[in-house]
C-alpha cells in the first residue's frame, strides 16, 4: 500500500532508508516517549542512516499532550541547530505522532516529518491524514494544523509490543471504519479473535482499515465533507475523554470512542433508523471487551458542555455523524438536549451501570 505517502512495511530498514534518502535532511531528530525509546528504538537502531540522529525523548502519556511538551520539543530542535531541511521521525503512538507532526509543522514555519506509529490506534487512525494537534484548556486537540507527514511507515510487528488495552484501543477505531464502510469489513471484525491474536490476519485487517481512512482523507483532507465521517463516536467519544481529564483519570482515546460509539449507534437509530440488531451487536461486542465508562445524571450538564466545545460544531450547534445503516453517512446531524440526555440514559442501563 502506498497511498498518499503511507507505506505499509515489507521491510522497515529499507523503508526508512527510501524515505530519508528521498527527503535528504540535512539533520535528523527522532521523536519518541520513555515507553516507544525502550521497547520499539531497539527495532531501528540498527538502520544505517539513524546512527546520528538526535534523540529528543518525552514523557509518556495523553497527559502530557501539552504547551509544556512541545515547547520541550521546539527548544530541543532549535538547540540542536535544526533548520528548516531537518527532519523529524515521530515514533510511538498517537500522543507521539499527534505532538510531533505539530512541532514540525510549525518549527521555522514547518519541517518535514514522518511518522512510524507503534500502536495500532496511531497506525490506523492518529498517524494518518495530516491532523497534528495538542490539548489545551482542558480540551482534546484544542490546538493543531492540518499537515501530511512526508511518509507514515507502517510496521505492524510494533504491535507486539503492545498490551491489551492499547490493543483494543486501536480496534475501537477499525470498527468505526467498519462501520462507515460495509458489512463485510464489519463482520470480519466483529469475528477476529482479539484475545488470540491472528498477527498475519491482523495486518490484513490494518491494511483494510488504513485503506478506509486514506480514502476519505484523499477526497476531504480538511475535513469540509465527507471527512466528517471519520468522526462517528467521536463528539460523544471525546466528550467522556474530556471529563475523564477532568477527573485526572485519563482514560485511552480508542476506549473513549468505543464508549461513544454506543452512544452515537443509539442516536443513529433514534434519529435516522440505523438497523436495532446491528446496533445491539456492535454494542454486545464493545460491552465485552471495554467494560463501561463510569458517570451518573450529575455528569450530563458537564459531558454537553464539552460536546458543545467540539470543533466540528457550527453556530454552537452540536453536530453528529451518523448512519442510517453500515456504510450509509448521513453528515451535520444535530440532536435536542433532551435527546442527547435520553442517550446518556440508554448508555448507562446498556452498559450496566
Amino acid at each position: 500500500m502506498d497511498n498518499a505517502g503511507v507505506i505499509l512495511c515489507q521491510d522497515l530498514n529499507r523503508e526508512v532508508t527510501e524515505a530519508l534518502n528521498l527527503c535528504a535532511p540535512d539533520k535528523l531528530f527522532i521523536l519518541s516517549d520513555e515507553t516507544t525509546q525502550a521497547l520499539c528504538y531497539p527495532l531501528l537502531h540498527n538502520i544505517d542512516v539513524l546512527k546520528h540522529a538526535h534523540q529528543i525523548v518525552i514523557k509518556t502519556g495523553d497527559i502530557h499532550k501539552n504547551l509544556e511538551t512541545l515547547s520541550y520539543v521546539w527548544q530541543s530542535l532549535s538547540d540542536n541547530g535544526a533548520t528548516r531541511h531537518s527532519l523529524l521521525l515521530c515514533l510511538g503512538g498517537g500522543m507521539v505522532t499527534d505532538l510531533g507532526g505539530f512541532a514540525a509543522s510549525t518549527f521555522k514555519r514547518g519541517i518535514n516529518y514522518i511518522n512510524i506509529p507503534t500502536t495500532l490506534l496511531a497506525m490506523v487512525d492518529a498517524a494518518v491524514g495530516g491532523k497534528t494537534a495538542i490539548n489545551f484548556n482542558g480540551l482534546k486537540n484544542e490546538i493543531g494544523v492540518f499537515q501530511p507527514a512526508f511518509r507514515v511507515l507502517i510496521e505492524t510487528e510494533f504491535l507486539r509490543t503492545l498490551d491489551a488495552h492499547n490493543l483494543f484501543s486501536g480496534y475501537a477505531e477499525m470498527l468505526k471504519h467498519g462501520l462507515i464502510s460495509n458489512y463485510e469489513t464489519l463482520n470480519e471484525l466483529l469475528a477476529f479473535d482479539i484475545t488470540n491474536i491472528d498477527y498475519n490476519l491482523l495486518k490484513q485487517l490494518v491494511g483494510k482499515s488504513i485503506s478506509v481512512k486514506e480514502s476519505i482523507v484523499q477526497k476531504d483532507p480538511k475535513e469540509q465533507g465527507i471527512r466528517k465521517a471519520l468522526n462517528l463516536g467521536h463528539t460523544i467519544g471525546h466528550a467522556f475523554e474530556s471529563l475523564a481529564l477532568s477527573r485526572l483519570h485519563p482514560v485511552l482515546h480508542g476506549y473513549a470512542v468505543a464508549w461513544g460509539l454506543v452512544c452515537e449507534l443509539y442516536l443513529s437509530y433514534a434519529n435516522v433508523q440505523f438497523p436495532r440488531d446491528v446496533m445491539r451487536r456492535v454494542i454486545h461486542f464493545i460491552h465485552e471487551n471495554y467494560g463501561s465508562f463510569i458517570f451518573t445524571c450529575d455528569d450530563y450538564e458537564e459531558l454537553y458542555q464539552f460536546m458543545l466545545h467540539d470543533k466540528k460544531n457550527k453556530g454552537g450547534v452540536i453536530n453528529f455523524t451518523l448512519l442510517n445503516d453500515v456504510g450509509e453517512l448521513r453528515l451535520n446531524q444535530t440532536a435536542s438536549q433532551g435527546l442527547i440526555y435520553e442517550t446518556l440514559d440508554f448508555y448507562r442501563e446498556c452498559m450496566g451501570i
